[in-house]
């Protein structure tokens, strides 16, 4: 099939290198849990959970070891049956340090699940709540609790089904397409019903044939759902990108999905809704592409949330050499790892371990003035502007032209011959107008 075929956005975006050749045809393995695991209490956008077993509990597979009353919020689960033997501040991958429960692993995987019952029985609050209990959140981006994504401020009609994996070396939501295409197409009919939308578009990348053919062969009979056949071009997965491309709606500066009538979930995240509604399964595991020209034996693998980034690369066979950087996630816009000691988390797609010529790293040479960044932007912002803005702590200007638009796809930093760090400055006005705003005297 030609990556030229199929639906994309209007403007901006590149068709930029796949590499994903070392892992797009290799099944899922699984990983065994480790004889330590260390369950972070935020893996989601909002609240931190606070713990609700102290030191020296017993704990099952699936139990739920966290929660918050706050609304944006989401439980989280233990993945291994033993005993609680510590709950102490952790560093993520990120270098950030959390509070986490951490679990001595008995080895028996005694297992607790949720109550089922056919979803066809279930009523849109029903379902809601099992996927919260489940503390199921968005598997492929920042998190967000999807429990309040299901539930939308406006009335929608469309389910849109992100599998356009658009970023470089990602491959694992590919291979769920492939390999459990009927698990996400029951979530995906689960995630309608909660959400009262009457239509479901799977949208898939031309560069994933098997995964189009497979789930095209479950929906064969059901007329609300179709996938939609995407351009290969970068970032086709972004949220409003594949929105307008799907079904021709731009969401509005500032607004969600449900602004244009449309709610979109991942392919791992339908999945697991599928599970919490059909086997009573809380969100503990999740399937992980380990790659990267560094990377002795690159695969996808179903892991514990909990496991050391270090226990996946082992299991791929370790690394050829010292590698340049290590990245928690697609290249893209994925964080530098700052230790293999941290945990496997709910929404950690991948672990690339990327040689010098595989990472490019910023040099921050003098802008030439080529506007390559201007035309890349599918956003339609200035990078080059916003990134000096940003890097002089010029905020509020940065912000009156678009700086809170961006998406921080990295397509403007990854264009750009002088390879300056634009979008690290982007994110760094973010954050300093958000603070500017947040200690601003109230009128």
């Amino acid at each position: 099939m030609s990556l030229l075929i199929g639906k994309t956005f209007p403007r901006g975006g590149k068709e930029i290198p796949h590499r994903k050749k070392a892992t797009e045809g290799k099944q899922i393995v699984t990983l065994a849990p480790p004889q330590l695991v260390v369950i972070p209490l935020q893996q989601h956008i909002g609240a931190r959970c606070e713990p609700l077993v102290s030191v020296g509990d017993h704990v099952k597979m699936g139990q739920m070891i966290g929660d918050s009353s706050q609304f944006v919020s989401a439980p989280v689960h233990a993945s291994v049956s033993g005993k609680v033997v510590a709950i102490e501040e952790r560093e993520l991958l990120n270098g950030n340090k959390c509070l986490a429960v951490v679990i001595e692993n008995d080895g028996k995987d005694e297992k607790y699940a949720l109550p089922t019952r056919p979803v066809e029985k279930m009523s849109a609050d029903a379902i809601r709540e099992v996927v919260r209990s489940a503390g199921i959140v968005g598997m492929g981006g920042a998190g967000f609790p999807t429990h309040i994504k299901l539930k939308p401020p406006k009335t929608v009609d469309t389910v849109i089904i992100n599998g356009a994996e658009c970023e470089p070396y990602l491959t694992c939501d590919h291979r769920l397409m492939v390999e459990r295409a009927e698990s996400m197409v029951r979530g995906t009919r689960a995630i309608m019903k909660a959400a009262g939308a009457v239509r479901g578009i799977i949208g898939i990348e031309a560069n994933k044939p098997d995964a189009i053919d497979a789930v095209r062969e479950v929906i064969k009979d059901d007329a609300a759902l179709s996938v939609t056949v995407l351009q290969v071009r970068y970032p086709q997965g972004a949220e409003k990108q594949l929105i307008k491309a799907a079904v021709n709606r731009e969401v509005p500066s500032g607004k969600l999905p449900a602004e244009v009538g449309c709610i979109v979930c991942n392919v791992h995240t339908a999945i697991a809704i599928d599970e919490a509604l059909t086997l009573g399964k809380t969100s503990y595991e999740r399937v992980v592409t380990v790659t990267g020209g560094a990377v002795v034996d690159p695969r996808n693998i179903l892991v514990r949330v909990g496991t050391p980034l270090k226990d996946l690369l082992d299991f791929c066979g370790g690394t050829l050499g010292e590698p340049a950087v290590l990245v928690g996630g697609g290249p893209m816009t994925g964080p530098p790892i700052a230790s293999l000691e941290a945990p496997v988390v709910k929404n950690l797609s991948g672990v690339l371990a990327l040689t010098a010529e595989e990472a490019g790293f910023d040099e921050n040479r003098p802008c030439i003035r080529c506007a390559r960044c201007v035309n890349a932007c599918p956003i339609g912002l200035l990078p080059n502007t916003l990134g000096d803005l940003s890097a002089h702590g010029r905020y509020a200007e940065a912000a009156q032209i678009g700086l809170m638009d961006c998406i921080e796809c990295s397509l403007c930093s990854f264009v750009c011959p002088s390879k300056r760090a634009l979008v690290t400055w982007i994110k760094q006005g973010k954050a300093g107008w958000t603070a500017q705003r947040k200690s601003a005297p109230s009128a």
